[in-house]
């Protein structure tokens, strides 16, 4: 069972942004370049990154992603903070 996972997001207030940075995600933008302009978290200003962080220390909703969730391929989570694109990028 993993025990830390690391993992970049963007937090935006509606979820037709969120989809739409989904949708550029595949269309090959980057990660950083998205998260840097649209992001309302201040990790925005360092494309996303979270760093690693413990099982327990997130939101339950964003957690339960970043622990269960298919690592790279971006997810939609809805949380109180807003809407997310999270991309995990590893677990330990």
């Amino acid at each position: 069972m993993a025990r830390t996972a690391a993992a970049l997001h963007i937090l935006v207030k509606h979820k037709e942004q969120a989809e739409d940075i989904i949708k550029q995600l595949k269309k090959g933008v980057k990660f950083d370049v998205l998260a840097k302009k649209h992001s309302s978290c201040p990790s925005g200003k360092k494309g996303g990154s979270l760093g690693e962080f413990k099982k327990g220390q997130m939101v339950p909703q964003f957690d339960k992603v970043c622990f269960t969730g298919e690592l790279i391929t971006p997810h939609l989570v809805k949380t109180k903070f807003g809407w997310h694109v999270i991309k995990v990028l590893y677990r330990t």
